[in-house]
């Protein structure tokens, strides 16, 4: 079992352990990171000892530290994979986030099993699989609706969590689907190194050569936001809410955590859900998604096919308009005028400014000084750092967005929130002293005594203030004092060091009696004997690169098993994308929006288009019985050639059995 039916948990995600500490302070529920190595980011990884602070102080608020172990791995890679999740979990971490189902024919400790995204599950049939397989957590896709999630949860028994992305960046294509880095570069997606080709213009081509769209970022998709859908996903079954993020700032993590803790909190106090961790989170600033980099917003898939999804102009952020250039200076001149029309809108030395040229192509604008020319109407000088001249387009009446607040980014430098666990603290006197007993919000309970004389109290009523104030001392720890009872037969007089101590010492007592109090997430047993997986056929898209990942899926019934795309069999030209966005849909070519249309009826069709990038020609088939798009191509003869003199120079082990055959 992992979250109870009544629990929502917030997944924050952390570069390092000193984000991961921030997102645990601004409320999340539990943190995803990357251990030394094989977790899907290649520069993201920590070392233990880092992992073991971060997991200290996560475990304090019984917060939970789930760490990535989700790339598909070679052969001679699976020993040090086995070794690493030993020792993070002997380091307290909570579960594992795998996608190569390798690792489950090894000797894992008793660690709790997350299947990643990597794991592409689209289907009911697939997430019960991986659940009777001995997964607790579930990502379903990102293209999901919440129709397709709920049967999802319809299908899992009530131990397993689903675990949904709510906010961030979206690859263009189905998790573990995409294989364009490594058929262009070599450097494989599934195994942390993707080269964001989704994110380049292309020229878009018909089946006639002719250009229906030039230099457009076609495969680039807005941000997720799913924060007016939160309630929805929960009553889909959703429980585990996922922020995408483990290479953003501080800045960000800081942010959209305190943003979705907000959101969530005031669900959880309506009473019928719990945090799925303790305490409650105040924060310095107001939380706000807009502040962060961030390709404008979509909800994506969750209420079915949008038009609106792609971020098609640019894959920069083009951030929130805050006004519009008034006066451009003369030659000479180094600053241009812009008037917000808002008198509450500041400009900072340092803030970054953008706007759109006549192309659509997003134009940056670095303050090097801003000055306020007119504060009533908001006017200010800005001096750019760079020479006027070298802003193309910048002209009268353009508007201008800014998408860098340096006072915002200045303000989440600092000290931005404080998470406290309640409790009520009752002191008692005893025949030699007195005895003060704290109880938090989960029930855990800590007690101290002190030899101390019962001191008559000159001044009563002050003596009783005094006791309180100082029991009521909690700003140095976790802990706020919901109420403080004395139950003494009169206010005495009770020197502060003796109180101070006595605090200390049951705080103390609390904190050990909460680390006792904290159990292990257990790990799901799979179902004997093994279920079968939903296919008895597996192609390349599985992303089976070694002989234990083979075995596995043998074990559960399959009888053809094609090796990864990793393992350079397949030379020709295949998927190297599959997506649920559709080029033609977003331009207004699908043949599904043109039926019934007079005049139109049957004269568009899903016939291919090809995607141009310098050199890279790319074909995108479509399947619109699924209502998806194929972006296909073949490996490059460069990769083909670097591959053999790897293979030369060091030969490296990974699955490469022919269908059928064992490995």
């Amino acid at each position: 079992m992992s979250l109870l039916p009544h629990q929502l948990e917030l997944l924050a995600p952390a570069r390092n352990a000193d984000i991961g500490i921030e997102a645990i302070n601004h409320g999340a529920d539990a943190v995803y990171i990357g251990g030394p190595a094989f977790g899907a980011r290649a520069t993201a990884g920590n070392d233990v000892r880092d992992l073991e602070r971060l997991i200290a102080h996560a475990h304090r608020f019984h917060s939970r530290i789930f760490i990535t172990l989700n790339t598909i791995l070679r052969d001679d890679e699976l020993e040090d994979a086995r070794r690493m999740a030993w020792q993070v979990y002997e380091a307290g971490a909570d579960a594992l986030i795998v996608q190569d189902m390798g690792l489950l024919e090894l000797d894992l400790p008793p660690i709790q099993l997350h299947a990643s995204t990597q794991t592409d599950i689209r289907t009911p049939e697939k997430a019960r699989f991986l659940q009777d397989a001995g997964f607790s957590q579930i990502v379903p896709a990102r293209e999901l609706d919440l129709g397709q999630i709920a049967a999802i949860r319809d299908a899992l028994q009530p131990g397993t969590t689903i675990e949904f992305f709510v906010h961030g960046a979206l690859c263009v294509a189905y998790s573990g689907q995409c294989f364009i880095s490594h058929a262009h570069t070599g450097r494989s997606a599934n195994r942390g190194d993707c080269n964001q080709a989704c994110r380049l213009p292309y020229e878009v081509l018909d089946g006639q050569g002719r250009i229906i769209a030039h230099e457009k970022h076609v495969l680039s998709m807005k941000d997720n936001n799913q924060s007016d859908n939160l309630r929805a996903l929960i009553d889909a079954g959703v429980r585990s809410f996922k922020i995408e993020g483990r290479y953003k700032d501080m800045g960000y993590v800081k942010n959209i955590t305190a943003h979705y803790r907000k959101l969530l909190d005031e669900i959880v106090e309506q009473g019928e859900f719990t945090r799925a961790a303790s305490g409650r989170t105040t924060f310095s600033f107001t939380p706000d998604p807009d502040q962060n980099f961030n390709r404008e917003f979509t909800d994506y898939f969750v209420h079915g096919r949008q038009i609106d999804i792609g971020a098609f102009d640019t894959p920069k952020t083009p951030g929130r308009a805050i006004g519009w250039v008034t006066r451009i200076g003369q030659t000479g001149d180094k600053w241009f005028e812009l008037e917000t029309g808002d008198k509450t809108t500041q400009l900072h030395n340092g803030d970054g400014l953008c706007y759109y040229d006549l192309q659509k192509e997003l134009v940056g604008v670095h303050i090097n000084r801003a000055e306020c020319v007119h504060a009533q109407k908001g006017i200010w000088r800005v001096f750019p750092k760079d020479a006027l001249a070298s802003f193309k387009d910048l002209r009268k009446g353009l508007e201008i967005n800014r998408n860098r607040d340096m006072d915002w980014n200045r303000t989440l430098e600092k000290k931005s929130s404080d998470r406290r666990i309640g409790l009520w603290a009752s002191l008692t006197e005893t025949p030699d002293g007195f005895a003060l007993t704290l109880t938090d919000e989960d029930g855990f309970t800590g007690h101290a005594h002190i030899v101390q004389e019962h001191q008559s109290a000159t001044d009563a009523a002050r003596a009783e203030a005094t006791l309180r104030e100082q029991l009521g001392r909690f700003g140095a720890t976790i802990f706020a004092a919901h109420d403080i009872a004395l139950h003494l037969t009169q206010p005495w007089f009770v020197p502060a060091s003796a109180l101070n101590a006595l605090r200390r010492e049951a705080v103390a007592a609390l904190e050990a009696a909460r680390a006792q109090g904290l159990a292990r997430l257990p790990r799901a047993v799979p179902v004997q004997p093994p279920v079968p997986f939903p296919e008895d056929t597996l192609t390349y898209l599985a992303n089976v690169f070694n002989h234990k990942a083979h075995d596995f899926y043998v074990r559960h019934g399959v009888k053809v098993i094609d090796a990864a795309y990793e393992s350079k069999e397949e030379e020709g030209e295949v998927s190297l994308m599959i997506t649920k966005h559709c080029v033609r849909f977003s331009m207004s070519l699908c043949p599904k929006q043109a039926k019934g249309v007079i005049g139109v009826k049957g004269t568009i069709k899903a016939e291919p288009l090809h995607l141009i990038n310098g050199k890279e020609k790319l074909k995108l088939v479509f399947d619109c019985k699924p209502c998806e798009m194929h972006v296909v191509g073949k490996m490059k003869k460069s990769v083909l050639h670097q591959h053999e003199r790897q293979m030369r120079e060091q030969p490296m082990q990974f699955y490469r059995a022919r269908p059928g055959v064992k490995a």
